[in-house]
């Protein structure tokens, strides 16, 4: 029963994170990433972490969904309005893609003795006390990937704001 329930949600999850990336109206992205992030707190279910599920869908399907789309439509995306992107412009962000998506997964493939320490501890992490100690220790925390968090949700909210903003025509 477990794993039909697992397989179903992990169809849902890759289903609505591929539409999310391959639709067209940024509104239906939206809705299908909150979709998938209900269907990421069905996954914390299955692995018995009821207060991650509960977070998960307060602090992502909840405030950053509606950051999102207050900034979606602050930025007011039409067709008519969009430019055409020139070869060198495509070029660079498949560049950039490619060098984030290393640097990821070279800090994962280095986090990973870190990560084992844990799991030999035994401990119960659906204890808040201690989940807290161990997401935000001095030694092999994350307090620092989480202050990153804000301040790049910060500078995105900036940056859509400029974006938005109409220039103005000076006539002389």
């Amino acid at each position: 029963m477990l794993t039909t329930v697992f397989y179903i949600l992990s169809a849902i999850t890759l289903a609505t994170a591929f539409l999310t990336i391959f639709s067209r109206n940024p509104i239906h992205s939206a809705i299908y990433l909150v979709i998938c992030f209900f269907s990421i707190a069905g996954h914390y279910l299955l692995f018995n972490a009821q207060f991650l599920a509960v977070v998960h869908i307060i602090v992502y399907s909840g405030a950053i969904m509606i950051l999102l789309l207050f900034t979606i439509m602050l930025m007011n995306l039409n067709k008519e309005d969009e430019k055409h992107k020139s070869g060198l412009t495509i070029l660079a962000a498949v560049a950039s893609f490619c060098l984030v998506a290393f640097v990821l997964l070279a800090a994962f493939i280095k986090s990973m003795p870190i990560i084992e320490e844990y799991y030999v501890s035994g401990e119960d992490y659906q204890s808040i006390k201690v989940l807290g100690q161990v997401l935000l220790d001095e030694k092999n925390g994350f307090m620092i990937p989480f202050e990153f968090a804000s301040v790049l949700l910060l500078v995105s909210m900036i940056g859509a704001v400029l974006l938005s903003k109409k220039e103005e025509k000076i006539s002389l």
